[in-house]
């Protein structure tokens, strides 16, 4: 049995890669690689298409913002741990820098979740009460919402780190994927981890939970307002500035049920299907979500084709 260390400076944690793969974990790296690319450049593009367009500068391509800045934070949060696994076969890393990941990771998680919440409100607010947009989502109340997303998300994750510590680790630690997550820090220290446990199950209730639950209500209040709506072209109109929303809504929230379903009730699957569904979780959204945004809002597909033409000339 490995001797646990209350000294977490000289404990380490050695990261996994794909099992079956062992020969082939430098070409994973490839669509890793490209999803990396593809988020890191599509975020940034949306940043900047809406700084340089003034007629975006209103609260819901604030709230964009925050989530381009949101999703970039998730990819650089990833990336070091994930090259260092598959490109440079480097597998250790100390304990101090595995909390940070773990911060970071879940930091940026929570306030996904956050962002989302407060655009299913700009929804709400813009199409079952219209006449009072203006006065709800002025910009002051816009920065009051994107920093209570930030100051909430930091409040839950900031213990998360401490309560570790107070734990025992084994001098090496094996974890179940190329990152650190707190479920999987949680299951190596030999001490009682009840309290960690019941405050992880706590911010997942408090965020997750919470977060889920409004914006269904919000949809439903959306859904009853756009029913009574006579015209059947209007109905399909207001719903489809509500459909960007929906994708980035289902693309957070339905791998990270995918993943809580095979972790709780496909413990027998192979590795792999835990590790697939993992990286899922955390590359699809950055990826995803400025495709969407890109395709479904006209004024940034516009300033795109405008940068294309530009560029070509």
């Amino acid at each position: 049995m490995p001797r646990t260390l209350h000294n977490h400076s000289i404990a380490f944690f050695t990261l996994t890669r794909l099992p079956g793969l062992e020969t082939s974990q430098h070409w994973i790296f490839l669509p890793l690689g490209t999803f990396y690319f593809v988020s890191v450049v599509g975020n940034a593009l949306i940043l900047f298409i809406i700084k340089e367009e003034q007629s975006l500068h209103q609260p819901m391509y604030y709230f964009l913002s925050l989530l381009s800045v949101n999703d970039l934070g998730v990819s650089f949060s990833t990336l070091p741990t994930v090259l260092a696994t598959f490109c440079f076969h480097l597998r250790e890393i100390s304990f101090n820098s595995c909390m940070a990941q773990m911060f970071f990771i879940h930091l940026f998680s929570f306030m996904e979740s956050g962002v989302l919440l407060v655009m299913s409100f700009y929804c709400y607010v813009a199409i079952c009460n219209p006449l009072r947009y203006a006065t709800v989502l002025s910009d002051a109340r816009v920065v009051q919402m994107g920093m209570f997303v930030i100051i909430r998300s930091f409040c839950l994750v900031f213990p998360m780190p401490f309560l570790l510590k107070r734990l025992s680790f084994s001098k090496l630690n094996v974890l179940f994927h190329s990152y650190y997550l707190h479920p999987d820090l949680i299951g190596l220290p030999c001490g009682d981890t009840t309290i960690n446990s019941m405050y992880g199950l706590f911010i997942v209730i408090s965020a997750f939970g919470v977060d889920s639950m409004l914006i269904l209500l919000s949809y439903v209040l959306i859904l009853h307002s756009v029913l009574a709506i006579a015209s059947k072209e209007e109905r399909l109109k207001t719903i489809n500035t509500c459909v960007s929303h929906i994708c980035a809504v289902l693309i957070f929230y339905v791998p990270m049920v995918s993943v809580s379903i095979v972790h709780r009730f496909a413990k027998h699957a192979p590795n792999y299907v835990h590790k697939f569904m993992s990286l899922v979780y955390l590359f699809v959204p950055p990826m995803l979500n400025p495709i969407i945004y890109s395709i479904k809002t006209k004024e940034i597909l516009k300033r795109l084709h405008k940068m294309l033409l530009g560029s070509k000339l």
